[in-house]
């Protein structure tokens, strides 16, 4: 088994993964559980390619009882109060603040993004966390006094019950943080199905989560494939499923689970635009396309993937694109690089097969990340799952870099006339997750914000993930289902309203209490 580098890694998950011969299991009722399949799959380090643990793949007789955990700890974690649920998400917060760097090097080692980036997750992730401390705010009904003679009319809002999380490969610790604070906030359970790529930051955060005083059953991690998928998706204790990957997937999963009787959000893919008029500032124009395009190896629902160049400064752009992209260092994230390794061979051969497309259809390549990398720039083992950032130019709308979301560390430049030609190519993409503009130009900037059909824009922000109190999500093939992740959106996902009328004939009073009234 390969051992975390990393000199703070958590020695916990190392001794529970010692214990088991380096499999990872599910999480049920507070403690590791094996379950009865004997199905399991590898999970790789991608710095070095050797095969690290193995993770254990669920029957649906392990997600029934999985589940079942999770139904079974629901009614109990329902009636505690919200003083209660504060204090435990309080501890959990302040717990994964003062530990941050074991899961930044469990990601490191399971994903392959640079422990900086892997740190920048988790502190992202904490910020919903953080808004869930103020759940009892967010979770207010409202009260009408007298609406009909001696009627009073109130409405409350209670949670649904056990909610799944399905989560993808890239962000293992922030995207089920976009939801599982929320969802045990307001008084849910959970099972989450982390990615089988990297599936150890979910079992790391279940053991915080027991630390941090949470019942056991109210936080579950299901390991697996599509069993596993499926049967969060049809199970009839299953209320609600978030969920986060490609379009397709997305796609099945609202389907099926809307089928189901099920409440559902689904995020799909993106192919996001960054458009570059001519008043910009071109260096942070470049900056920004290089950190939003390269950033953890461009394995970002968020990341910048197509570049609209207004001609005339179009040269000068991607020159200064180029000169950045010469002096990043590629390699083995622990060892201070700028980008890691992409997380699989094989995704990393499905990218460079872009790369070659790309060539093969007549776009110019500016930069080959499958070559062009200088001996000096690159720190690691060569047996990684290596790909170097990558520059197209003279890109036209019908060549599959374009088209398809590539989800590596490609970055396609796209020559337009103007701004209309510009808005033109983002508003007829079929996806609408993220897109930005980079101009100096207030005017020009607040038209597109009005008339871009997206559903998060930056303005000389190239990757506009919006703070925890707003809610994340794209338009179009980028979401389907009408609720965002996070903020005001995500309490109201995960909870559903009551309205109650009361008549009552007098008033009651009881008992004496001169000490004052405490919360529990």
């Amino acid at each position: 088994m390969t051992t975390i580098t990393d000199p703070e890694a958590t020695p916990a998950v190392e001794e529970n993964l010692a214990a088991t011969g380096g499999l990872v299991l599910h999480w049920k009722d507070g403690a590791p559980f094996a379950g009865e399949s004997t199905r399991t799959g590898e999970v790789f380090d991608p710095a070095t390619g050797q095969v690290s643990r193995r993770v254990v793949f669920a029957s649906r007789g392990d997600a029934d009882a999985v589940i079942a955990s999770a139904a079974a700890a629901f009614p109990g974690w329902r009636d505690t109060s919200l003083a209660r649920r504060t204090q435990v998400l309080f501890r959990f917060r302040e717990l994964l603040n003062a530990r941050k760097h074991e899961a930044a090097a469990i990601i490191t080692s399971e994903h392959g993004k640079v422990l900086s980036d892997a740190l920048g997750e988790i502190t992202r992730g904490q910020e919903i966390v953080e808004l869930a401390c103020g759940l009892a705010h967010l979770l207010k009904g409202s009260m009408t006094e007298n609406a009909s003679t001696k009627v009073d009319v109130s409405s409350i809002r209670q949670p649904l019950g056990v909610v799944g999380i399905i989560s993808p490969f890239n962000f293992p610790a922030m995207v089920p943080m976009w939801f599982f604070p929320i969802a045990i906030a307001a008084g849910n359970a959970v099972v989450l199905k982390p990615s089988e790529k990297d599936p150890s930051t979910a079992n790391w955060l279940a053991d915080l989560w027991k630390e941090a005083g949470l019942p056991d059953g109210v936080f579950n991690v299901l390991h697996g494939d599509k069993t596993a998928v499926d049967a969060l998706l049809e199970h009839p204790d299953v209320k609600a499923i978030s969920f986060v990957g490609s379009t397709p997937i997305a796609r099945y999963v609202y389907a099926t689970g809307t089928a189901n009787g099920k409440r559902v959000q689904a995020l799909g893919g993106a192919k996001n635009h960054m458009l570059v008029l001519p008043d910009a500032d071109l260096d942070l124009a470049a900056d920004a396309a290089v950190n939003g395009g390269f950033g953890s190896a461009g394995e970002r629902c968020m990341a910048i993937s197509a570049l609209l160049a207004v001609d005339t400064i179009a040269d000068d752009l991607i020159g200064k694109i180029k000169e950045r992209i010469a002096t990043l260092r590629t390699g083995d994230g622990r060892r201070g690089t700028d980008m890691g390794p992409l997380v699989t061979g094989a995704h990393r051969d499905k990218v460079a097969g872009y790369v070659q497309a790309g060539v093969d259809q007549g776009a110019e390549l500016v930069v080959d990340g499958r070559t062009s990398n200088p001996e000096q720039h690159f720190d690691g083992d060569p047996h990684g799952y290596w790909l170097g950032p990558t520059l197209f130019d003279h890109v036209t709308p019908d060549m599959s870099i374009y088209t398809d979301e590539i989800f590596g560390p490609v970055l396609s430049v796209l020559r337009v006339d103007g701004y209309s030609q510009g808005l033109d190519l983002i508003n007829s993409n079929p996806y609408g997750n993220g897109v930005a503009i980079f101009t100096n130009d207030g005017g020009a900037a607040r038209r597109f914000q009005n008339e871009v059909q997206v559903g998060m824009v930056g303005i000389n922000v190239p990757v506009p993930v919006p703070v925890g109190y707003y809610s994340f999500g794209g338009w179009k093939a980028s979401l389907f289902g009408d609720t965002h992740a996070h903020g005001t959106e995500g309490f109201h996902f995960y909870t559903r309203g009551k309205v109650i009328t009361t008549r009552w004939l007098d008033p009651s009073h009881g008992g004496l209490n001169l000490g004052f009234p405490q919360n529990d």
